[in-house]
């Protein structure tokens, strides 16, 4: 297995930018660092060499914005991980693989596959083969069924989630209701008393839901084609 390129690792400083609906600027000055810091222009020296993150950057942006060191880490492999990005030097890493449970999103709204948490449970999961990229244990895929999150996800497109991550304003989550319902949506904000959810698609209406509609929250860490 070929060692991170200097591409991949400020790709996925790009991206982590991105999930947060950042410019590279503005998550520089969240994390207390100069501005023009993940410039592109800084990324290479006047005679063309590279320039890579300072390891006290990474672990500055990674405090600002509640990231763990695997979570940066998958950005940087390939596939698309919560943003819809194609992997630059995708021939040149090629993460091992694992098998996760796997279920359709127009299933999972039936009651017996979760349990209270979230988190699989009871029989009629497939499984399937997913980048092992320090997602970590917790986590299972769903694949997409409708057009609400177009352009990020497409009906058919498979997302790997985790309901042991934490949630913050702005990322992609999967939502399911007392009632059965499970969505994809982008979590705008928290109160003590609801949840307010977004649609990557404008054809499709936000939603406010009481905390007491929700039976779990779980964040979207990773999609694929």
């Amino acid at each position: 297995m070929s060692p991170l390129s200097h591409e991949q690792v400020w790709a996925a400083i790009d991206r982590l930018a991105e999930r947060h609906d950042l410019s590279p600027s503005g998550l520089a000055k969240r994390a207390g660092l100069d501005s023009t810091t993940f410039n592109k222009s800084k990324r290479f020296a006047a005679d063309g060499r590279a320039r890579w993150p300072s390891t006290e950057s990474l672990a500055k942006v990674m405090e600002a914005t509640g990231a763990s060191m695997d979570e940066l880490v998958a950005l940087m492999v390939p596939g698309r991980y919560e943003t819809g990005f194609s992997e630059p030097g995708a021939a040149d890493y090629a993460p091992p693989s694992r098998r996760i449970p796997l279920l359709g999103m127009a299933q999972a709204g039936a009651g017996g596959f979760f349990d209270a948490d979230g988190f699989p449970a009871g029989e009629g999961w497939d499984d399937a083969a997913f980048p092992d990229a320090g997602l970590g244990a917790d986590v299972y895929a769903l694949e997409i069924a409708g057009d609400s999150m177009l352009p990020l996800y497409r009906d058919g497109d498979t997302i790997i989630v985790s309901p042991a991550a934490s949630v913050r304003r702005g990322d992609r989550v999967v939502v399911k209701t007392h009632g059965g319902e499970v969505m994809a949506k982008i979590l705008k904000r928290q109160t003590a008393n609801t949840v307010e959810l977004a649609s990557a698609n404008p054809d499709h209406a936000d939603r406010t839901l009481d905390r007491s509609e929700i039976a779990w929250i779980a964040r979207i860490l990773w999609a694929s084609q």
